[in-house]
């Protein structure tokens, strides 16, 4: 199989093998006007097989969204056909309209326009609470 180089964009690699379809449309990249590439199932000697995503353009990719998605990504920026960085993901922090609050009784069930914002309450589980009622994504 061969898949062109790119020149100017993101290679985002290391994606859990069977992931690349859900960042593709969590980043709407199906929106995009460029291509873009999915790799299912490559070949990995640290988790066996991985999914990678090419990019051929510079957007303003999310790497909040991306992290918590997946926090062993692996994202390569690359202007002029060389890597000039390599940024290893984590779970973010915080996350803003990310994902939705699943308590009914929540304000933002209430308030459409207000922010879903979710914080890191426990690394090692992954587990984020909602801003303002602390129910868990979980």
């Amino acid at each position: 199989m061969n898949i062109d180089s790119i020149k100017n964009g993101y290679v985002i690699d290391h994606i859990k093998a069977g992931n690349a379809m859900i960042i593709y449309e969590a980043l709407g990249l199906k929106n995009l006007d460029c291509q873009v590439a999915i790799i299912s199932n490559a070949k990995s000697k640290k988790t066996g097989k991985k999914d990678i995503i090419k990019i051929d353009k510079n957007i303003d990719l999310d790497f909040d969204k991306l992290g918590f998605l997946d926090p062993e990504v692996t994202v390569n920026i690359v202007k002029d056909d060389k890597i000039i960085e390599k940024r290893k993901l984590e779970l973010p922090e915080k996350i803003v309209n990310v994902a939705k609050c699943k308590n009914p009784r929540c304000i933002t069930s209430v308030e459409r326009d207000l922010d879903q914002i979710f914080i890191l309450s426990d690394k090692k589980n992954k587990v984020y609470r909602c801003k303002y009622c602390e129910m868990s994504l979980k």
